[in-house]
């Protein structure tokens, strides 16, 4: 079948069913009244350097929700990465909550301060990244977030002899519906010369 993106159900079916395992931005912020938590599926990276992170939360302006509007008002915000034992709660600040209402408190989640930002992060989380905002823009029914990497926080536990090692940290990646898939399931290939 050919066609049109909405000839498939819908551009956002399509895209989210085809484009997958989409990494998992787990972004904190700080408002006036509360602590904003929330999960954005539409994240990858954007630059090595200097090292950008990329969200894009469907919304524009006024239309925005919390953890975005936050992040680009005040400049800063966290990505956290979603690792297998903590999906439930990653889950859990995935709910319509009333601004005002801190977000990890909602869900039970341990946060933490950031070192050069002020936003807290995901005390648990093998990975995090303190960014500050580097641009944002309008696109279509969307608006993409990039935070320039200021400060990581890498747990031990996913390190060896001082590097990342993807196959100590489990990450969690969106596919669509309500299905998530990890990453224990590897293989290697040789790049050609």
């Amino acid at each position: 079948m050919d066609g049109a993106p909405d000839a498939f159900g819908s551009p956002y079916r399509l895209l989210s069913g085809a484009v997958v395992p989409r990494p998992i931005a787990w972004v904190s912020t700080r408002g006036d009244d509360a602590d904003n938590l929330a999960p954005y599926s539409f994240s990858t990276v954007a630059s090595v350097d200097p090292p950008v992170l990329v969200f894009a939360p469907v919304g524009r302006g006024p239309s925005l929700k919390d953890t975005p509007r936050n992040a680009i008002s005040r400049g800063e915000f966290v990505v956290n990465v979603v690792t297998r034992d903590l999906v439930e709660a990653m889950n859990e600040t995935a709910a319509t909550v009333s601004p005002g209402v801190d977000e990890f408190e909602h869900a039970g989640i341990e946060k933490a301060e950031s070192v050069r930002v002020d936003a807290p992060r995901v005390a648990d989380a093998k990975v995090a990244f303190e960014c500050t905002l580097y641009d944002s823009m309008e696109v279509g029914s969307s608006t993409l977030v990039l935070g320039e990497v200021v400060h990581a926080h890498v747990a031990d536990e996913v390190l060896t002899d001082g590097k990342l090692d993807t196959r100590k940290l489990d990450a969690v990646g969106r596919l669509a519906g309500s299905e998530y898939a990890t990453t224990d399931d590897r293989f290697e290939l040789v790049r050609p010369d």
